[in-house]
């Protein structure tokens, strides 16, 4: 940011962790600039635009609309917003989720709807997702596993403004300085994309075409599979693997627990998470085993298997399978595959929350060679997939850097240490 110049003058902010800002602006508690509008009812149309917390990017300030955002009835209790309010998420501020709203409607109680007094409403979000602020409001979170801010001691952050001319035209600079970075982001992501669906591609071939070019094809039998190796078997995955349905509700809470947050989507691989948890030592849960395969049956869409690399239990959203006529890995390619996942999806029951059940996957036609040759496409695939894997996670470095600079530039405007009044 050397290129951007510093304001002629400057005084001490009298905050530890702002210190030096412009010698005009002013300094300010947050409940000076914004007020809570905290209106609430239980009698809203589900007609009426509904946003909940999985609607808001963490950390982009972003409106991103989600197939799994619903309110449980019409007679549930909801926030009230207007157009141009700002909408913070106080549940886990670490995600820091904040947007301003473009039009009249309601929201989960989980967001704190503000109204910018003082301050233009864009200035107010910019503040809240700061770095800085955000570690602010979480020194004052109650809760450990779900941290919950309240307006009470966000309202008693001070931050720093000047008047609102100068707010505006900081932040029409901002919007054309972050835009050529969100472009460099956008370019990177799709790249990532185009990574993903080549992966995916290679992986499909692999365990439904096998290694072999010049290997004599027969018709499979399954339409959406069509030709395959000759000497490839085709039956039934509950022929190939078991249901391991063993539940219990007296583990101890020190055993490894697996939720389906724990788990990426699509990759196959155990992420775990800090808000894994389970509710109590006496909740039922799954039971699994080294080697075991475990599949989220909820919203299959979601593409979520793994291998356990040791025994635990896990939630019972779990599908967890053994198996025994195939590797476990090529059942778990298998159940990631778009086509298979279309074919499970097929057999879901409940429109915005769709389950999986284990007689129809288990129905489900699949290809497969004798083990052995299992395991040399699995090497195949290993290594090639690498390939592409180290293409991916530079690209997402790239972006992880991208967004340290915007948020930097962000903070650095916001503060005042760098001057776009004439930019």
């Amino acid at each position: 940011m050397s290129q951007y110049r510093a304001y002629p003058a400057y005084k001490d902010s009298g905050i530890e962790w702002i210190g030096q800002v412009p010698e005009h602006w002013k300094v300010a508690r947050v409940k000076r600039l914004a007020s809570l509008r905290n209106e609430r009812r239980n009698d809203v149309s589900t007609d009426t635009i509904y946003i909940g917390l999985e609607d808001v990017e963490a950390g982009s300030g972003q409106y991103k609309p989600t197939n799994g955002s619903s309110r449980q009835s019409e007679d549930s209790t909801v926030g009230i917003f207007y157009e141009g309010d700002v909408l913070y998420g106080k549940l886990r501020p670490y995600l820091r989720k904040a947007i301003i709203s473009e039009m009249a409607g309601c929201c989960s109680t989980e967001f704190l709807v503000l109204r910018a007094e003082k301050t233009e409403p864009r200035w107010l979000q910019e503040w809240l997702l700061t770095p800085d602020v955000t570690h602010q409001i979480e020194s004052g979170c109650e809760g450990a596993k779900m941290p919950r801010a309240d307006w009470g001691h966000i309202g008693s952050i001070e931050v720093v403004y000047p008047d609102q001319p100068e707010q505006a035209k900081i932040l029409t600079s901002l919007d054309r300085e972050t835009a050529r970075i969100d472009a460099l982001i956008e370019k990177k992501t799709r790249f990532i994309e185009l990574l993903k669906e080549k992966r995916q591609a290679l992986i499909t071939h692999a365990v439904t075409k096998g290694l072999d070019r010049n290997a004599k094809m027969k018709d499979s039998g399954i339409e959406w599979i069509g030709q395959v190796p000759e000497h490839w078997k085709v039956a039934r995955v509950k022929r190939l693997a078991s249901l391991r349905n063993e539940r219990r509700n007296d583990v101890s809470t020190d055993t490894i627990y697996i939720g389906l947050e724990d788990v990426e989507a699509g990759s196959g691989q155990y992420k775990p998470t800090n808000g894994s948890s389970r509710q109590s030592e006496d909740s039922t849960v799954g039971i699994f085993y080294e080697g075991d395969v475990l599949y989220g049956k909820l919203r299959p869409y979601l593409r979520k298997a793994i291998i356990s690399e040791m025994a635990g239990c896990c939630s019972t959203e779990f599908l967890v399978l053994r198996a025994e006529k195939t590797e476990p890995r090529w059942l778990q390619e298998w159940l990631l595959t778009p086509d298979v996942t279309h074919q499970i999806e097929s057999g879901c029951e409940g429109a915005k929350m769709p389950r999986a059940d284990w007689g129809h996957i288990g129905s489900i036609e699949v290809v497969y060679p004798d083990q052995p040759e299992q395991a040399k496409i699995l090497t195949s695939l290993d290594r090639e997939t690498a390939r592409i894997d180290a293409l991916m996670d530079k690209a997402k470095q790239s972006i992880t850097l991208l967004k340290e600079r915007r948020a930097a530039f962000i903070t650095a405007a916001v503060t005042g240490q760098i001057d776009l009044r004439g930019k």
